[in-house]
């Protein structure tokens, strides 16, 4: 259990990319939910 083979790697992401995905994901939904919410609402 010192090293995990070289396929594990290739499918999984490191814990630091996966977390700024999920910053940019909840940031681009909550721009989309301004934008949206300006349009309906004026």
């Amino acid at each position: 259990m010192s090293t995990p083979p070289p396929d594990e790697h290739r499918y999984e992401p490191p814990p630091g990319v996966g977390k700024l995905a999920l910053w940019i994901l909840v940031f681009a939904v909550a721009a989309l939910a301004v934008v949206l919410g300006g349009i309906y609402f004026t």
